[in-house]
């Protein structure tokens, strides 16, 4: 047996899906991310400001601040 993982991108892929595998009797299960979308939004963002350089340095001194 073999298990897929799908990340459909928008609610109709979502519904489109789920109704083609209840069509082939193909059982599956359905869950959330357990975390905030505003959050891994954010997390995304910082690691395209990485990527693109947009980063900038703070000295330990200042963390203590």
């Amino acid at each position: 047996m073999e298990t897929l993982i799908v990340q459909p991108d928008s609610k109709e892929k979502s519904d489109a899906i789920k109704a083609f595998m209840k069509a082939l009797k193909i059982s599956f299960e359905a869950t959330q991310s357990p975390y905030n979308p505003d959050f891994v939004a954010k997390i995304k963002q910082g690691e395209e400001d990485i990527k693109a350089g947009n980063t900038r340095k703070i000295t330990l001194d200042d963390v203590w601040k």
